[in-house]
């Protein structure tokens, strides 16, 4: 689903010049469930960006879904982020003057869908979520966990193959984190890949391979089996 291979990038300034990516590489198979760990700077959410056609590359191949990812129009970025990709973020990134309805079935809008098939598609969504007696409330009538189910079920609208949450429980409650995760699990379980920036060891612990970065590059990763976390070093990291 995922290849990446000699990523680099880099940010420049008049003042200097961040070297944020320093040749990873990595693959994700289809229906993985995966999280990114690491400090701040370490790169993962330059990575995340990366991996959902936010942001650009130096160099390296980036591979999804078997396309070559590189040099794309925005025309053609935002078509594959359309067919290819939902994304779950730390702020829910909801529009606060439209309801919940709204919002979940605003990406079916730029599909060109009508207004009253995407308000279904949008309703049913909701409903899985638990939010059916909410469709009409505001973003600021709402918790931060029914806000953030709301962005999963905007994510899962389009029939996405890939979920992307960046940081998905860093503003919720232990208690919250723990909802919004069984809902992103219950996800995953129905074959969906899912790839979580987080800084939380709870949150990293609930998926089944954790990516662990420092200075840019994968420093090691661990995968569970049969319930626990193996730890497997990179050797690219390891041989500097």
């Amino acid at each position: 689903m995922i290849d990446i291979r000699k990523l680099h990038k880099s940010y420049h300034t008049e003042a200097l010049s961040l070297h944020v990516l320093k040749g990873i590489d990595l693959s994700i198979e289809a229906g993985e469930y995966v999280s990114i760990m690491g400090a701040s700077g370490s790169g993962k959410s330059t990575l995340l960006n990366i991996l959902g056609i936010l942001d650009t590359y130096d160099s390296g191949d980036y591979h999804l879904n078997g396309a070559l990812i590189r040099n794309l129009s925005e025309r053609q970025a935002a078509q594959y982020r359309n067919e290819m990709i939902g994304f779950v973020f730390q702020s829910f990134n909801l529009i606060n003057f439209k309801n919940a309805l709204e919002n979940v079935a605003l990406p079916l809008y730029y599909k060109k869908v009508s207004r009253k098939k995407r308000n279904i598609i949008a309703m049913e969504h909701l409903d899985r979520m638990g939010l059916k007696e909410w469709a009409h409330h505001l973003p600021n009538e709402m918790s931060g966990g029914q806000k953030q189910r709301v962005a999963i079920a905007r994510a899962m609208i389009s029939n996405p193959k890939v979920i992307l949450a960046d940081e998905p429980t860093g503003a919720l409650d232990s208690k919250t984190t723990e909802e919004v995760m069984e809902v992103l699990t219950s996800l995953n379980n129905e074959g969906i890949t899912t790839i979580i920036v987080t800084h939380e060891r709870s949150v990293a612990d609930a998926t089944r391979r954790i990516i662990h970065l420092k200075d840019g590059m994968i420093e090691y990763e661990t995968r569970k089996e049969n319930g626990i976390h193996e730890t497997i070093p990179s050797l690219n990291y390891s041989s500097l």
